[in-house]
């Protein structure tokens, strides 16, 4: 008991010393990235401390430094996992389903009728559980990676379309009037004018479907996937109780996942500097 006692109050006070140092940092200009790394810290002691303190069992809850040599073990296993889900899956549906939608966005756009019928039906499938229609896909494009990128490319679509299509219509009719006053035919308008007021709204899109790409191909392979994969191991590593395998694949997705939304963040910030949101943190 002393010894748990020990644990707990060791870790209590690490947590508010790191708690501290963050409070007094919060306001420094270069605290943006340690301010998050304390936070992070502090869950991973608190973690590591209530899990050995209270003696709980890997199969219920890993130690962080568990998860951590099970991954250090794992790292062929988890590359190979990781270039079949994220590189294959979710990255080929996600470049596809945007893609595609920005077209459609555009062809809607033009055409009041595809926009009146095309939409509703986009909002019908959205509102679709991935668990159904995961199957489907699965069944229709097979086992491998393709399959995947489809449910990627169903998930990701919509919400992309519903953003671009209300991109395109936030320019100011004083702006499309004057473009008309110019005899600018709609190409011109399109890409001088619609197409760069879009842009935060598209970017808004993108950064929903990064994490709706990894969620889609990690969720796609439980239902059907070759000897690899995210889900497939996730999967696997709960029937045979091992526990730090599956954090370290959560892991390796988490990672990913901020990553990804990282990247899509750096090109909005360069594509979008001239919008007020993007001028207002300098």
């Amino acid at each position: 008991m002393s010894v748990l006692i020990g644990s707990l109050l060791f870790w209590a006070l690490a947590t508010v010393a790191c708690w501290q140092i963050a409070a007094r940092c919060a306001q420094a200009r270069w605290a943006k990235m340690l301010v998050p790394a304390l936070f992070g810290a502090t869950l991973l002691f608190l973690w590591e401390g209530i899990v050995r303190g209270l003696n709980v069992s890997p199969v219920i809850l890993p130690a962080p430094s568990q998860i951590a040599a099970r991954f250090v073990d794992s790292t062929d296993v988890l590359w190979m996992d990781f270039a079949q889900t994220i590189l294959k899956g979710a990255l080929s549906g996600y470049l596809i389903g945007c893609t595609a939608a920005v077209l459609v966005a555009v062809l809607i756009d033009r055409s009041p009728f595809l926009q009146r019928g095309l939409l509703p039906v986009g909002n019908f499938v959205a509102a679709l559980p991935i668990v159904g229609i995961a199957p489907i896909l699965v069944m229709w494009f097979g086992f491998d990676w393709h399959s995947k990128a489809a449910v990627v490319v169903v998930m990701v679509f919509f919400p992309v379309l519903v953003n671009m299509v209300a991109g395109l219509k936030e320019t100011d009719p004083l702006q499309r009037d004057l473009m008309a006053t110019y005899s600018a035919s709609y190409g011109q308008a399109l890409t001088k004018l619609r197409l760069p007021a879009a842009m935060p709204f598209l970017f808004n899109g993108l950064k929903i479907a990064t994490t709706l790409a990894l969620i889609g191909a990690i969720v796609a392979e439980f239902f059907g996937s070759p000897t690899r994969g995210m889900g497939f191991r996730i999967s696997t590593a709960v029937g045979q109780l091992d526990m730090p395998l599956v954090w370290s694949e959560i892991t390796v997705a988490a990672l990913a996942g901020t990553g990804f939304y990282g990247l899509v963040a750096a090109m909005e910030k360069a594509v979008t500097f001239w919008h007020p949101s993007q001028r207002s943190d300098r």
